[in-house]
């Protein structure tokens, strides 16, 4: 099995986590990223810490593996010959800087596109290269915020509340990769390079889906309900002696054999209940009796009985049971790399398992600048061009306490 994007390169400009999330699964994929950071602080992810392991930020390992590094300026002369000498044997450019600033660096993709009129350039940015918004600064809050999602997250009459996970970012990344391969296949076709434009707000807007739906159904906005759908009941978490488990009852038949299981018969039958429409009708007041019922015993328990029931069911786990979860483990989710300073780290592996497609972990996360001077012997400079592009503060390449440089 081989690594389907062995030969695609991507110069990666991107930091924090959209840009760096988008080629971490190219590079799950076989791809080779070079990952260009700036002199002094590199990524900014780098800074995020606590917690950190060894000095590195967590943060920045989780998303950064399959990569190298090499530090440029790119407001230098000779860092900008650098990156073309990059242009010219690369696939793909990938950054999410601010609208404008690639065009005042003279990095951007019409520039890029003179070099290497073949190259799938991607800009990724908080609402995008056109229209009302595009000067604003975009961070996943502001996404999510502007989006219409965290409207509808939490509960009624509480603060809106953002997703654990920084979705509008890691949902930018996985749309960025799905264009920049749909671009790829499209070059195997027209020989054509072409430039993409992602922004976080869009891929907050196509993510409403049954919040959209509701209000074009109805004209009203979708009002937030904790972890209840809008459409389905009883379909949220619910609180037992000793924690909380999920009961998503998608159907009048499941409905029926939950009632049946917990021996309900005055639930099955009451008219308030009787079809899943009856029931979001109702919402509130099954709840209630539900939650009454529920309270009696552990969330074992529960899962338990329902599950030998046929009902879906679910225990509400955290972070830890979830990494250590068996299944999970078996399914290869987790898995453990050699870092150079920090020695053994946790890493989370590719989601999508082929039969053909090797994916997977083939490169630690780099330190900032591991990789600079390895790079820059490949793209022909010799050891006294590389030395003089150190002590002008061009480049930059990280030392261990072992390395004889």
């Amino acid at each position: 099995m081989t690594g389907i994007l062995d030969d695609v390169r991507v110069i990666d400009l991107s930091e924090a986590l959209a840009g760096p999330y988008a080629s971490w699964i190219l590079g799950q994929l076989g791809a080779d990223i070079i990952k260009i950071e700036k002199p002094g602080s590199g990524d900014m992810s780098r800074s995020w810490k606590p917690p950190e392991i060894k000095g590195e930020s967590a943060y920045y390992l989780m998303v950064n593996s399959n990569k190298r590094s090499i530090v440029l300026n790119l407001k230098s002369d000779k860092g900008r010959e650098v990156f073309y000498k990059l242009i010219e044997r690369g696939d793909v450019v990938l950054e999410n800087y601010r609208p404008g600033v690639t065009e005042r660096l003279g990095i951007d993709y019409k520039e890029v596109s003179k070099v290497n009129p073949g190259i799938i350039y991607c800009s990724i940015s908080g609402f995008g290269q056109t229209g009302l918004y595009t000067h604003l600064p975009g961070y996943d809050l502001i996404a999510q915020a502007m989006g219409g999602i965290m409207s509808a997250t939490g509960e009624e009459n509480r603060p809106p509340i953002k997703y654990g996970v920084p979705i509008a970012d890691i949902g930018a990344g996985m749309y960025a990769a799905l264009a920049i391969l749909t671009a790829l296949i499209n070059r195997e076709k027209t020989g054509k390079g072409t430039y993409i434009d992602v922004s976080l707000l869009d891929v907050q807007v196509s993510w409403l889906t049954n919040l959209a739906a509701y209000y074009f159904g109805t004209g009203k906005n979708p009002k937030p309900l904790g972890s209840a759908h809008p459409q389905i009941a009883p379909y949220q978490a619910f609180k037992a002696k000793d924690g909380y488990f999920v009961l998503a009852v998608g159907s009048d038949r499941l409905w029926i054999n939950l009632c049946n299981t917990l021996k309900l018969n005055e639930l099955r039958f009451d008219p308030r209940f009787k079809t899943n429409s009856d029931r979001v009708k109702n919402r509130e007041k099954l709840a209630a009796k539900l939650c009454e019922i529920f309270m009696k015993e552990t969330v074992e328990h529960w899962v338990k009985t329902l599950r030998n029931a046929g009902v879906p069911v679910a225990p509400v786990k955290k972070v830890s049971q979830v990494v250590n979860d068996g299944h999970v483990k078996s399914r290869g989710m987790i898995t453990k790399i050699n870092h150079p300073l920090i020695g053994k780290i946790n890493q989370i592996n590719f989601p999508v398992k082929f039969s053909e497609i090797k994916t997977g972990i083939r490169r630690h996360p780099p330190m900032l600048g591991e990789n600079s001077i390895e790079i820059l012997k490949w793209l022909g400079y010799s050891m006294e061009e590389i030395i003089g592009l150190l002590k002008k503060g061009v480049t930059y390449q990280y030392r261990s306490r072992d390395d004889p440089f």
